[in-house]
C-alpha cells in the first residue's frame, strides 16, 4: 500500500482507437492483482458535459454508473476488469470544465481577474484529477486522457499533467504513451517513425513519456525496441509491446508477460509482487473453451455499430464463460422486421434480447420479435424499451388493445400502456435529466427473477423516461403477464416477466451495466442457461420427428 497515492497518466499517439481504456484497465488489474487500491478516470476533450445526449452513432454507448453519472463506455471497461464501481468523479469532459469555471466565474470567485486557459482551466482539471486521490480510498489512481496527442482539444489536459508531474515530484506520476508501429506489407517492415514523432508531439508541449505501450500486429524485435528507447529518451524495458489479441481479456495477461506492471512500480518507487490472477485465468479458461455454443439475437436499431451495445455484449461473454458456453450473437437491425420476414430471421435462434434505445425508429419490428418469441416459447429478455416493447405487444395481442403504444411514440395513443414518468413531465433540459443510476427493486415471491437473484430485493442501474402505467396493470396481470419486481417507494413497475412462457423476462433497467469477470450478472447467466435449454429441447423435438 502507498503512502501517498500516486498518478498514472495514458495518453494516445498517432491514431485514434488504439486501445487505451484496455491498456489502462488492464494495468489497473494488475496492480488490483498485487494489493494495490487502484480506480481509473477517462477525461474526454469534447465539450459536451456529458454523454447523456449523444447519438450512439457519434460516441457508442452511454456507460451509467450507481450514483447516476451518465459517462464513457471506457468506465464500463473498468468496471468489468476491476469489479468496482466508478461514480462522477471518474469521467471528467471539457464541457464539465468549463461549465464548473463559467459558474465560478459568475458568482465572482476569481476575484474580478482575468479567466484564462493558465491557470484557471488548468487548475479545474488538476483538481478533478486528484479528488479521487485525496479521497483516501485509492493508492493509484490511472488517468486515461481521451484523443490523441496534438488534438487541439486535448492541449489543455496535457498541459495539466506537465503541471502535474512538477508539482506531485519525482516518483508519484508517470506517463505511459500508448502509439502504434505500423507494418508497411509492401517493404516488409514495421516502422517507428509516427512513434517518434507522436513522442515528440508530446515533448513539444512539455511532457516526457515515461512508458511507451505499442500496438502492433507483429512481434517488436528487440533492436527496434532499443531503437525506439534511444530516440524517444525513455529506458529499454519502458518500450512495452501490445499486440492484437483475440480477446480483450488476454491484455492483462499480455501485458504482465511484457512486465508493465514492474516497470511502473519500480518507477512509483512501489513493491512489485506477482499478481494473483487465479480467478481471472479460471474465467478466460472458461471464456476459450467452451463445452458448447448457443445463438442469440440481438435485436436493436443501433446493431451496425456494435459499441452501441457494448456493456451487453460484455455480459454475454461473462454469462457464456459461467455456462461455459459460447453465446454467438446475431445482430438483427429491426428497422427491418417486418411480419414476412420474421420468422426466417428469428425461428432458429435460442434466445432473443431486445434492447435499449429511444424514439420510434424500428419500434414495430420489436415488436413483432417480442410476439413471434412469445407465441414460440423462444427465451426472451427485453430491456428497458425492450421491457416496454413486450408490454406494448402483449397488450395489442393479448388484451386486444389495438392502439396501445407509448406515448415516447404516440402523443396521441388512447392506451397508453407505457407512459412518461409523472416527474419528468416539467423537465425541459434533456442532458443528465432522466431517471438515472441505482435504485431498489422489491422482487415477488415464487418468480423468475427472484430464483434467479436468489434474493427479495435488489438494486440496479437506470436510464429512461417513460414507465409502465400501472392504470393498466390489473387488466394485464390478469392475462398472465405478472409484474414480479416493484419499486419499493414509487411502486414503479420494473420487471415484467410471463409465468406460462419458458423463459420471458423483461426489465425497466439495465443489468448489463453491472456485469463484471468476478460476477457476471446473474439475469444474464439465466438467460444464457434457459436459452442453452431451448437448443436442447429442439434438438430432442428434431431428433423425434425424424424417427
Amino acid at each position: 500500500m502507498a503512502t501517498t497515492t500516486k498518478y498514472i497518466f495514458v495518453t494516445g499517439g498517432v491514431t485514434s482507437s488504439l486501445g487505451k481504456g484496455i491498456i489502462a484497465a488492464s494495468l489497473a488489474k494488475l496492480l488490483q492483482a498485487q494489493g494495490y487500491r487502484t480506480t481509473i478516470q477517462k477525461l474526454d476533450p469534447y465539450i459536451n458535459v456529458d454523454p447523456g445526449t449523444l447519438n450512439p452513432y457519434e460516441h457508442g454507448e452511454c456507460y451509467v454508473t450507481d450514483d447516476g453519472a451518465e459517462t464513457d463506455l471506457d468506465l464500463g471497461h473498468y468496471e468489468r476488469f476491476l469489479n468496482v464501481p466508478t461514480s462522477q468523479a471518474n469521467n471528467v469532459t471539457t464541457g464539465r470544465i468549463y461549465q464548473s469555471v463559467i459558474e465560478k466565474e459568475r458568482r465572482g470567485e476569481f476575484l474580478g481577474k482575468t479567466v484564462q486557459v493558465i491557470p484557471h482551466i488548468t487548475d479545474e482539471i488538476k483538481h478533478r484529477i486528484q479528488i479521487l486521490g485525496k479521497s483516501g480510498d485509492y493508492d493509484i489512481v490511472i488517468t486515461e486522457i481521451g484523443g490523441t496527442v496534438g488534438d487541439i482539444e486535448s492541449l489543455p489536459y496535457v498541459e495539466s499533467v506537465r503541471q502535474l508531474k512538477w508539482e506531485l515530484g519525482q516518483d508519484n506520476a508517470l506517463v505511459i504513451h500508448l502509439t502504434l508501429v505500423p507494418y508497411l506489407s509492401a517493404a516488409g517492415e514495421l516502422k517507428t517513425k509516427p512513434t517518434q514523432h507522436s513522442v515528440k508531439t508530446l515533448m513539444e508541449s512539455g511532457v516526457q513519456a515515461d512508458i511507451l505501450v505499442c500496438r502492433t500486429e507483429h512481434e517488436l524485435p528487440q533492436d527496434l525496441r532499443d531503437k525506439l528507447a534511444r530516440f524517444c529518451n525513455v529506458t529499454k524495458d519502458s518500450v512495452i509491446q501490445s499486440i492484437d489479441a483475440s480477446t480483450i481479456y488476454d491484455v492483462p495477461n499480455l501485458m504482465l508477460t511484457e512486465g508493465l506492471d514492474k516497470i511502473v512500480l519500480k518507477k512509483l518507487a512501489l513493491k512489485s509482487e506477482t499478481p494473483d490472477l487465479t480467478r481471472w485465468n479460471a474465467f478466460v479458461e472458461r471464456h476459450k473453451n467452451p463445452k458448447t455454443e448457443v445463438t442469440i439475437g440481438l435485436i436493436g436499431k443501433y446493431v451496425e455499430l456494435q459499441d452501441s451495445y457494448k456493456s451487453i455484449l460484455e455480459a454475454f461473454i461473462h454469462a457464456g464463460a459461467e455456462n461455459e458456453v459460447k453465446v454467438n450473437i446475431e445482430s438483427i437491425h429491426s428497422e427491418y422486421l417486418n411480419g414476412d420476414n420474421i420468422k426466417l430471421k428469428l425461428s432458429h435462434l435460442d434466445g432473443v434480447l431486445v434492447a435499449p434505445g429511444f424514439g420510434e425508429r424500428g419500434i414495430e419490428g420489436k415488436i413483432d420479435a417480442v410476439r413471434y418469441v412469445r407465441e414460440n416459447n423462444i427465451p426472451f429478455l427485453g430491456i428497458c424499451l425492450g421491457m416496454q416493447m413486450a408490454v406494448i405487444e402483449f397488450s395489442r395481442n393479448v388484451l386486444g388493445i389495438e392502439d396501445a403504444n407509448s406515448t415516447e411514440m404516440s402523443t396521441s395513443t388512447t392506451n397508453p400502456v407505457i407512459d412518461l414518468m409523472e416527474e419528468q413531465k416539467t423537465v425541459i433540459d434533456k442532458g443528465g435529466t432522466m431517471r438515472l443510476g441505482s435504485w431498489a427493486c422489491n422482487l415477488s415471491e415464487n418468480s423468475i427473477v427472484r430464483s434467479v437473484y436468489n434474493t427479495d430485493k435488489i438494486e440496479e442501474r437506470h436510464r429512461h423516461r417513460y414507465e409502465f402505467n400501472s392504470d393498466f396493470k390489473e387488466q394485464i396481470e390478469e392475462k398472465g403477464m405478472l409484474a414480479t419486481g416493484l419499486n419499493p417507494d414509487t411502486k414503479l413497475v420494473e420487471i415484467v416477466e410471463i409465468p406460462s412462457h419458458p423463459w420471458f423476462v423483461g426489465v425497466q433497467y439495465h443489468p448489463e451495466y453491472k456485469s463484471t469477470v468476478a460476477n457476471p450478472h446473474p439475469l444474464f447467466v439465466a438467460f444464457v442457461k434457459a436459452a442453452l435449454v431451448h437448443k436442447k429441447t429442439k434438438k430432442g423435438v428434431s431428433m423425434a420427428q425424424n424417427k
